[in-house]
């Protein structure tokens, strides 16, 4: 067995190599040996701290050639901790982290590195067993490179919003991963990545910690003095399992903590500094000695609760929790899903909880479409649709197994932003500003859009070119209403804020995008209705309603192009969504901010809906399903509701979480024929997909922006495609106030391209009332 170099004789080869290079020796390199012969003769592990902030330009190759021999020597491991800006250039402060090799423990980082030292960092991997990255400015993780010394991941308050679909793939021995105060929101995005983790034993979003003045626990140790990463601190008997929303769950639970904590060097100008989480975990010990009250450092988005022992009350507080935390039936999903999980958020996980997380899981969420429940592989369901197999009775059997089996495989569903630029000689490449959208009824390639500036845009939405374009006339108003006729497809009604009313046929409609303001030829121009939001064709192509800000409804015939009625006070307050059913010609719905939805026959006397439903809170739009059993009603702030079309009973409550704002508009459609429904908010950046008949959760789709300033994009509107299976498009807005809406297609069923994937690691990614 070779000998292993001394650190005395390291030190001496260190300086000989810096007079090689003509350089004076870096003190804190000095430092560290001291430090390593202090330990060494402590019999104390010997690790070496390297300060990449205290490293200079000058102090790199004769640094570099001494990491070359660390692997023969006396040191057992390098820490290497970034604390303040590195004056190292990326390249160089990467080439030194990598040439540390097999003794590379723990690597502690921040946000001083550019963003290609991150992209080559998560891409090529590292030998460290430790890695702690903090306070970066990327939207999304995807840490593909080889990670396989790695054991421990801290990522706490970093914005990170998700993951890559090849993050996590090489860490086959990550046990414990810490993300904390960061912004990660979606269950299915983030458990499909952290099931990559064969080794994943402990994760946390969050910290419970036990806060009374009184505590029965105490630490199994007697040492205040923090252990080193990977080590367990604590692991007492505690209150029950704290499952949010729901308080029945059995008492007696394991309060188990990971220390994530270890010392950071002392900077120049402190006498001390130790980690936040290093802070906490000491703050922790003292409260479960009883010796004072917790009072945790951010208190700014803290969840608690309290559980009673005989005269002793126990309340535990949740510290740095990130926003998946507070989805409702977080725990019992996370459980379920990543079921070689031992500990969630440091509480531990019982046989009993798995049980209750799988009962759970079952009652509120569908894993695969149409309730399939065998994981085939598109390869099996084909190869079984070719040999005839007798499972498949129907095309409809066949078709059903296909989507469950593609979207098992698509976790990351395919979002794309539609180009809608205009290109003429005097307004070159401006970009058009969608308000109002609808497909095409016969056509699968076809949609129409409405702009702010009343433009009427016919786009190919599968190649993405326009192939009609109608300019607005006069003054400009957006488009707020849209509708195809059915039995003549090359006809659509638009209609504008200012009141305006035209029937268009796309045929004799400009081909290319031109600023001419004359009239379509073709086009039909109706009676105005005042302050209009909503227009609305009836199964035979023979009338019309219009809705808007009154409480008034007008019916237009189209083949005389006049009005034949007003419907005067049909509500108490403003109607935003008109609705005729999609069979019976004469039947029509109307939804409104006076908190009823009301069902009305052109054949009766419409002073006297057929019934009323109400909400409690203002009805923002109403739908009909594609087969009239049902009507869907959204309320403002996620208040969905499916009813019999028939009466008006309650049908299903789709119980989805409410976020507290007034302002929350809320729209939801069919996808799918009658099986699903979709539903999106205009103050969310997420479009939720449910079971039509059970409410079950089958997915959220959360929007991405594609700037670099973390700008959000939000529900402005959205549509199920008619023709493609869990196909749908959304009208999305930013909270940019320059930035215009996008039209963003969403298909279930396919990935999002992997060359796409967020730069080898990294991405860095106004609500209105009116219409449907």
């Amino acid at each position: 067995m070779a000998t292993l170099t001394e650190i005395a004789t390291l030190e001496e080869k260190y300086i000989e190599l810096c007079k090689k290079h003509g350089v004076l020796p870096n003190t804190a390199i000095l430092s560290a040996f001291f430090e390593a012969e202090v330990k060494k003769s402590r019999n104390e592990r010997c690790i070496m701290n390297l300060l990449l902030d205290r490293v200079k330009y000058d102090d790199f190759h004769p640094l570099l050639e001494l990491c070359n021999e660390i692997d023969t020597s006396e040191v057992e491991e390098i820490d290497v901790f970034v604390r303040s800006s590195c004056s190292l250039e990326d390249h160089y402060a990467l080439s030194l982290i990598r040439s540390v090799n097999q003794k590379l423990g723990l690597v502690h980082l921040h946000e001083s590195f550019e963003r290609n030292f991150w992209q080559d960092f998560f891409l090529q991997g590292l030998s460290c067993k430790v890695l702690n990255v903090r306070s970066l400015d990327f939207h999304k993780l995807n840490i593909v490179g080889e990670f396989t010394q790695l054991h421990t991941l801290i990522l706490d308050s970093n914005r990170l919003l998700g993951f890559g679909d090849g993050c996590f793939s090489c860490m086959p021995n990550l046990t414990y991963l810490s993300m904390c105060d960061t912004r990660v929101s979606d269950l299915w995005t983030a458990t499909a990545a952290l099931s990559k983790l064969p080794s994943l034993k402990e994760l946390r979003f969050q910290i419970w910690i036990c806060c009374s003045d009184i505590s029965p626990l105490k630490p199994q140790s007697s040492s205040s003095s923090p252990t080193r990463v990977g080590e367990n601190t604590f692991h007492e008997s505690n209150s029950e399992v704290f499952e949010q929303m729901d308080p029945d769950l059995p008492v007696e639970e394991t309060l188990h903590s990971m220390d994530f904590s270890y010392t950071i060097p002392e900077e120049d100008d402190l006498d001390s500094c130790s980690s936040e989480l290093n802070g906490e975990v000491l703050m922790r010990e003292k409260v479960r000695r009883a010796k004072k009250p917790y009072q945790p450092n951010d208190v700014s988005q803290v969840g608690s609760f309290t559980r009673q022992f005989g005269d002793v009350g126990l309340k535990y507080i949740s510290s740095k929790a990130s926003p998946i935390c507070f989805k409702k039936h977080y725990r019992m999903y996370m459980i379920n899903s990543l079921p070689r999980l031992k500990v969630l958020d440091n509480l531990s996980i019982r046989e009993s909880d798995s049980d209750r997380a799988s009962e759970t899981y079952s009652a509120n969420f569908e894993h695969l479409p149409y309730r399939r429940k065998n994981k085939e592989s598109v390869v099996r369901v084909l190869e079984k649709r070719e040999t005839r197999s007798s499972k498949w009775k129907s095309q409809s059997s066949y078709t059903r197994s296909l989507c469950a089996a593609r979207m098992r495989s698509s976790a990351w569903p395919l979002l794309r932003s539609l180009p809608l630029t205009r290109t003429h000689q005097e307004d070159e490449n401006r970009r058009l500003s969608p308000r109002q959208f609808e497909y095409h009824p016969l056509d699968p390639s076809l949609m129409v859009f409405g702009t702010l500036d009343g433009e009427v845009v016919v786009l190919n939405h599968e190649s993405g070119k326009i192939v009609r374009y109608i300019p607005s006339y006069g003054a400009q108003s957006s488009i707020l209403g849209l509708c195809w006729l059915k039995m003549c497809p090359s006809m659509v009604i638009a209609g504008s804020a200012d009141g305006s009313l035209k029937l268009y046929d796309i045929q004799k409609a400009s081909s290319t995008v031109t600023s001419s303001s004359h009239a379509a030829s073709g086009c039909v121009t109706f009676d105005e209705f005042d302050q209009l939001t909503s227009v609305h064709v009836n199964s035979t192509d023979k009338l019309f309603l219009a809705s808007g800000y009154s409480k008034d409804v007008a019916l237009y015939d189209i083949g005389s192009g006049t009005r034949l009625q007003v419907f005067a006070n049909m509500h108490q307050e403003h109607i935003n969504v008109v609705k005729f059913s999609n069979h019976s010609p004469s039947v029509f719905a109307t939804s409104s901010f006076d908190k009823d939805v009301k069902l009305w026959d052109l054949r009766q006397e419409p002073s006297r809906p057929c019934y009323t439903a109400s909400s409690t809170k203002g009805n923002v739009m109403v739908c009909f399903s594609p087969d009239d059993r049902y009507l869907l009603t959204s309320a403002v702030d996620n208040e969905v509701r499916q009813l019999l079309t028939v009466d008006g009973r309650l049908h299903l409550n789709f119980e989805i979480v409410p976020t507290g704002s007034s302002m929350n508009y809320t729209r939801s459609y069919y996808m799918n024929g009658n099986d699903y429904i979709i539903s999106g908010s205009c103050d969310e950046n997420m479009v939720r997909v449910c079971c039509a008949q059970t409410g079950r959760r089958l997915r959220d789709v959360y929007l991405e922006g594609n700037g670099s300033d973390f700008s959000m994009m939000f529900v402005q509107s959205l549509r199920g495609d008619p023709f493609r299976d869990f196909n749908m498009s959304v009208l999305a807005a930013y909270t940019r106030p320059s930035s215009v809406s996008e039209i963003v297609k969403v298909n279930l069923l396919a990935s999002r391209d992997s060359t796409e994937e967020e730069s080898h690691g990294l991405r860095c990614y106004p609500s209105n009332s009116m219409g449907g």
